[in-house]
């Protein structure tokens, strides 16, 4: 039994990664609403700016919000609830992944 929880408990980990952290549309809502006009260019434009790889390690290492504030220096603020949906939209959408947003 205690085997059978290890195997399932290592499966469950295994297909659980931080892209599926936060809500892809919901990340999309809250650049369009929230973050699009002090960046002052498309979602496409904006998500293209890096591979999903590198937009996930900016999120694994704790800087996604400072990348983004880098990136759009007159954001003022990017709520703490807003991050994994807003790594979530720019993991879906990053350069050559072949997706494409709509805002």
């Amino acid at each position: 039994m205690k085997k059978l929880l290890a195997i399932a408990l290592l499966g469950a980990a295994l297909f659980s990664t931080s892209a599926v952290a936060g809500n892809v549309d919901m990340g999309q809502k809250v650049y369009g609403k929230k973050l699009k006009d002090s960046c002052g260019y498309s979602g496409v434009k904006f998500t293209a700016t890096y591979t999903p790889a590198e937009w996930q390690k900016f999120y694994d290492d704790g800087k996604l919000v400072e990348e983004i504030k880098r990136m759009c220096p007159k954001i003022t603020e990017i709520k703490d609830a807003w991050v994994d949906h807003l790594f979530s939209f720019v993991y879906e959408y990053g350069k050559g992944s072949g997706n494409e947003p709509a805002c």
